[in-house]
């Protein structure tokens, strides 16, 4: 037994503090708890309190770099919150829900990751603040999701409403990967075998064909030309060179499309025909669910559009979320920014409007992120019909390009011969 001086928050909102006897720190908190006491400071006797910071700073870190090595996936995330919600909802405390999802984890990550929740609860932390110490992990939409619900005591609602918004997103994300997956088959596909056939069997065809380059057809040239540009690039030391500097070329651009060059690279796929749409689409329906949960869980407007900000997936309608949340903040309405932005569809600027008019905001918000949601599956089959059929046609031009240009010489020369 020892004793345990804390700091709480009883059922009238007020501070209070003192001494508790218990075994360790879990049974103080759970002593504490049953006399309605919130603990929000909890430290031995007979440890200094910068002992007890120094222990907790070697656990952290200690737990930190053991969670490093072991990736936790969107879909665990997903599995853990419904889990969560379901347990909540059956009437489970969230500690001993916590507990059961743990154990029911076979994957090291996620049951070390859950392991340190149960230890942070258990030891007086909120679950969002427990939650916080996994930035990586939950972002900043479910810490404000998870906040809400244990301000308001509707956390099983507010895990609810994370559990259908996490299942739309990892719905969009398979479905953009089953989009992309055949059309990048077809893309290497194509590209590995134009490289192989321009680079070492275009030469042995070519070189058969007598006469000087000068008197190849143009088509011919241009390919001789590029099939002993492709050769030099991976026979000689210039061209790996060359291969090292777009390499870092690519390194570079891909570095700015995420820092500096973020706001134009995420304009210019907006505008690329078909993908635009469908990127545009899928923002919106995010858009309205979230900030429609968001208020529903009594989130006011201007935190809600702090939080929807950053999860639009695109900092071009984030800034204009920014635009928005600035005008409401100056005592406008939600729907008029939204409209004035030209980045939302008019439906729902106009839902958004009734929804203000009748109080009924949060409730419209999600019914219409239903329709969004279908217009965005929609765009995304357009988008797996169209993808590949255009890759498909640019190869075969290009391949078309190849066999010309290797017949041409050979039916020149037929030419010449009969004409002889």
């Amino acid at each position: 037994m020892g004793n345990f001086s804390y700091r709480a928050v009883d059922g009238a909102g007020g501070h209070v503090a003192g001494t508790i006897e218990a075994t360790d720190r879990r049974s103080a908190v759970a002593a504490l708890a049953e006399q309605g006491h919130f603990v929000t400071d909890l430290v031995e006797e007979g440890k200094s309190a910068g002992e007890e910071l120094g222990l907790r700073s070697l656990v952290d870190l200690g737990r930190a770099v053991k969670l490093g090595g072991r990736r936790i996936t969107s879909k665990d995330i997903l599995a853990i919150t419904t889990q969560l919600s379901t347990a909540l909802r059956a009437g489970l405390p969230l500690l001993n829900g916590l507990e059961l999802i743990r154990d029911q984890q076979h994957k090291t990550g996620t049951r070390e990751m859950l392991d340190d929740l149960v230890h942070e609860v258990s030891s007086g932390q909120s679950l969002s603040d427990a939650m916080a110490r996994h930035e990586r992990v939950f972002d900043k939409l479910y810490l404000s999701m998870v906040r809400v619900g244990e301000t308001g005591g509707i956390l099983e609602k507010t895990t609810s409403q994370l559990a259908d918004i996490l299942v739309r997103d990892e719905k969009i994300k398979t479905n953009m990967k089953n989009a992309s997956a055949y059309p990048l088959f077809v893309l290497s596909l194509g590209v590995a075998s134009v490289v192989i056939v321009i680079t070492w069997i275009l030469p042995k065809i070519l070189a058969t064909i007598s006469g000087g380059a000068a008197a190849l057809p143009l088509p011919t040239r241009i390919l001789m030309g590029t099939s002993d540009f492709l050769r030099g690039v991976f026979t000689t030391f210039v061209g790996w060179l060359g291969v090292l500097a777009v390499l870092g070329g690519l390194f570079y651009v891909r570095r700015w499309t995420r820092t500096a060059g973020r706001v134009r690279w995420d304009a210019f796929k907006l505008r690329i025909p078909v993908l635009g749409s469908v990127l545009r689409t899928i923002a919106v329906g995010r858009f309205a669910r979230t900030l429609g949960a968001l208020t529903k869980g009594g989130v006011t407007i201007l935190e809600a559009l702090a939080v929807v900000r950053d999860t639009m997936g695109n900092e071009l309608l984030g800034r204009e979320i920014d635009v928005v949340a600035e005008r409401v903040k100056r005592g406008d309405s939600l729907a008029e920014p939204l409209g004035d932005s030209g980045y939302f569809p008019p439906l729902l600027v106009q839902i958004v409007a009734i929804g203000e008019q009748t109080g009924k905001l949060d409730e419209l918000l999600l019914n219409a992120a239903e329709t969004f949601d279908t217009e965005a599956d929609s765009a995304i089959n357009r988008f797996i019909a169209i993808f590949p059929a255009i890759l498909i046609l640019i190869l075969a031009l290009v391949i078309g390009f190849i066999i010309a240009a290797t017949l041409l010489p050979i039916v020149v020369m037929e030419l010449g011969a009969g004409a002889m």
